[in-house]
């Protein structure tokens, strides 16, 4: 029993020190990528793949940083409406499948791009809500 308490009062304050080490900033950061990776699977990945690799020459990549900078803005506008009609250039590889419309709210969205530009091999930083509404205030 003494061995258990103590376990449990060491873990405890192994916790506490790794939590109080974490700024706002990042624990609002880790939430946001947690969550966009379920949305990410639940939304996304049956076209885009476990690993963001696409599907062949149908739906694009999400391993390209330079197509994910290029078109930040965009990236809110196209999750949230869709994309039908245009030619996109990702990995210098022409696509110009349709991507549907989501019923993802502003936050979900951010989340989702959190995840996405944080991964396959991304390192874009965190989405905030806010410039997903401003973005999406903004869509042609």
């Amino acid at each position: 029993m003494k061995r258990q308490l103590s376990a449990l009062i060491l873990l405890t304050a192994f916790v506490s020190i790794i939590s109080s080490c974490m700024n706002d900033e990042d624990i609002e950061y880790k939430r946001a990528f947690t969550a966009g990776a379920v949305v990410y699977q639940n939304h996304c990945q049956n076209c885009h793949g476990n690993t963001g690799e696409g599907l062949s020459a149908l739906m694009p990549p999400l391993t390209d940083s330079v197509y994910l900078k290029q078109n930040k803005a965009q990236l809110a506008c196209i999750l949230k409406y869709g994309l039908a009609g245009k030619l996109i250039i990702v990995h210098n590889k022409p696509y110009q499948n349709q991507m549907p419309p989501s019923d993802l709210a502003p936050i979900e969205i951010a989340q989702v791009l959190t995840y996405v530009k944080n991964s396959f091999g991304n390192k874009l930083g965190g989405v905030k809500v806010e410039e997903v509404n401003k973005d999406l205030s903004i869509c042609q």
